[in-house]
């Protein structure tokens, strides 16, 4: 939920085939080992996705709504890293539990434990992570980094009532500043490995993904687009695979338009777009889990199915109530008063 989705799967993906592997070939395995190595599978794919949801950097999809909002509506409050945490981790949290009762529902019968009992016995879960070993020095103080980055995201600003440290520096630092100073530390810290050498180099800065920056800051400059060209008060025909980049400036319009907050549009219509559930190359994510063989497109659509469902029922009952006590949507007078100014 820290990370980008898709980097979680590609994280936690070689955990569960190194899980899958201490089972028997394929050609070999009974009816319910080959339901578990496929509920191991699933579990990641969508686990991750639904992760991605419960914080502002957990996907772009997160990041384009927060940039959009400030690019649409300057003069409104921003969306914060806290602000949406309190709105996208109950969400996420229900949204997980159903995953888990679709997929222990589907793939986990009554006897799989003791199936599987033989090949994940205490002893050798206490090996493996006996030959783990300690944690070396950059390990714990690339921890203490990111547990920092979380607690300064989390504290900047707590409440309208509580503030934050934020208010040391008159709210002119946000969240990016904060990754910012954060970053550098792991250009600074030494690694205590060889002298001179440090947590993080420029070698391997480059290797982070920059067509996703791109990607987010053309997605902005669009919404920009679309907003001074006037095309978004009129109608406006978008292709199936229209992105959340596209749909938010449109939803925006569309409730100052019905005289509503233009969040209670927003908000949904983001998420919606992770209800990437069905097909194998709707997401990267999906692509990591489907490639490796385990699972078939009937198995995603088993479980993405029920799941893109719950999702939308949940999306529905908790935006006009926790959405409206997080974002503030019940307060809809100001974008009456804008639509009739403009």
């Amino acid at each position: 939920m820290w990370m980008h989705n898709v980097a979680a799967t590609v994280l936690m993906m070689p955990v569960a085939n190194g899980i899958i592997r201490r089972m028997p070939p394929a050609h070999e395995r009974s009816h319910a080992e080959n339901q578990f190595c496929k509920a191991a599978v699933l579990s990641v794919v969508f686990g991750t996705a639904i992760g991605g949801t419960s914080t502002l950097t957990g996907t772009g999809v997160n990041l384009i709504l927060a940039g959009m909002w400030k690019s649409l509506a300057p003069e409104a409050t921003p969306i914060s890293f806290n602000t949406w945490f309190f709105f996208g981790f109950p969400f996420s949290a229900l949204m997980l539990l159903s995953c888990w009762c679709i997929v222990c529902f589907l793939y986990v019968r009554k006897d799989l434990c003791r199936t599987m009992s033989c090949y994940f016995d205490r002893s050798h879960l206490r090996g493996y992570l006996k030959d783990l070993g300690p944690m070396i020095f950059a390990e714990k103080m690339v921890l203490i980094c990111f547990g920092l980055l979380i607690t300064l995201w989390m504290t900047r600003k707590i409440s309208d009532d509580i503030p934050g440290w934020g208010v040391l520096f008159h709210d002119l630092v946000g969240d990016g500043s904060v990754c910012i100073v954060v970053a550098l530390l792991l250009f600074i810290i030494p690694d205590m490995k060889q002298e001179g050498e440090k947590l993080m180099d420029w070698e391997e800065c480059k290797k982070l993904p920059w067509n996703l920056v791109l990607l987010l800051g053309a997605g902005f400059a669009l919404a920009d687009g679309v907003e001074s060209s006037g095309r978004s008060s009129g109608q406006f025909i978008t292709s199936n695979d229209a992105t959340a980049t596209l749909i938010t400036p449109l939803l925006y319009h569309i409730a100052r338009t019905m005289h509503v907050h233009p969040l209670l549009l927003m908000v949904p219509g983001a998420i919606s777009t992770e209800f990437a559930y069905l097909l194998p190359t709707s997401t990267p994510s999906n692509v990591v889990g489907f490639s490796t063989g385990h699972i078939e497109l009937r198995d995603m659509l088993m479980v993405g199915a029920p799941l893109k469902a719950l999702g939308i029922a949940l999306l529905s009952i908790l935006m006009p109530t926790l959405g409206a006590l997080v974002f503030g949507t019940n307060d809809h007078t100001q974008w009456i008063t804008r639509t009739n100014s403009r």
